[in-house]
């Protein structure tokens, strides 16, 4: 029935200022405020994300956004360079001094904090 809908993620963040800050200047994407305060970015793709206010913001304790990147490496050491922190896990998943968790079962992945707290990652496939 929803197959052939148009869809799109969203998430919240208690400081909509702070975050169009983040995602333009750090991760150097264009973002659109709108009604609402909500902002807005459509990728080359045709994906959308809609990150909107939320007083009560409680970050998710998972990832909400993924990012897929040619050369992980590369994009690690370039967001680096912008300020991004990246996560450090140790135990059932494992990350390298960069943040990058190279398990071998799936994609190459590494995580980080939006200034809310939201968990992206980027991943090579």
């Amino acid at each position: 029935m929803l197959q052939k809908a148009e869809v799109f993620s969203s998430y919240s963040v208690n400081d909509v200022d702070e975050a169009k800050k983040f995602y333009s200047e750090k991760l150097g994407l264009a973002v659109k405020k709108v009604e609402m305060g909500i902002l807005e970015f459509e990728f080359p793709s045709g994906q959308k994300l809609m990150i909107y206010p939320k007083e009560d913001h409680k970050p998710a304790t998972f990832t909400v956004f993924n990012f897929i990147v040619e050369n992980i490496e590369d994009t690690v050491d370039k967001l680096t360079q912008s300020g991004i922190k990246f996560l450090q896990y140790k135990g059932s998943i494992n990350t390298d001094e960069k943040g990058i968790s190279r398990s071998g079962d799936g994609p190459t992945v590494a995580w980080f904090n939006d200034p809310a707290g939201n968990i992206l990652s980027v991943m090579q496939l």
